[in-house]
């Protein structure tokens, strides 16, 4: 599905990840956000949810349907930071790249203890839907795979 206008326009939570290198260790690039100046150095897809997570409590957006728990059974509840201040503008966002591919995530839901969104390959302007945090990690991953083998 191509796209009419930009991917990041006016949303607060949409994410960058800039993947320059795969192994079988994992992935290395940056995620970005308009919430930080620099990139983010991720050394695999794990790394990289968890810092969209912190960035959605952060945010408080969005919200969680349920809420994380651990082993003992307890319930962990996130509060919304007070000011968030965007540092850093769409255009300068959207011109980070990764030599292997890059992606712009957005969640427009966290329900079923996952995510639910799109998902945008920048270099084919491609945008697929997701219906989990596990189905966006194997979208991504078969992009690099295929850019790997050269396809």
């Amino acid at each position: 599905m191509k796209n009419q206008m930009p991917v990041c326009t006016g949303i607060s939570n949409c994410i960058i990840l800039s993947i320059d290198e795969k192994d079988w260790h994992g992935i290395r690039g940056r995620v970005y956000h308009a919430y930080s100046e620099e990139g983010i150095p991720i050394g695999s897809f794990e790394q990289v949810i968890r810092i969209a997570e912190e960035l959605f409590n952060d945010l408080g957006y969005p919200q969680m349907t349920t809420n994380d728990r651990d082993f003992s059974g307890r319930s962990h509840s996130y509060r919304k930071k007070e000011e968030m201040v965007r540092v850093m503008d769409e255009k300068t966002l959207l011109e980070q790249r990764g030599d292997l591919g890059t992606f712009t995530i957005r969640v427009q839901h966290r329900q079923h203890s996952s995510w639910q969104g799109k998902v945008t390959w920048l270099e084919k302007d491609e945008t697929v839907y997701f219906r989990s945090a596990l189905e966006l990690i194997k979208l991504i991953d078969s992009v690099i795979e295929k850019n790997e083998l050269g396809e």
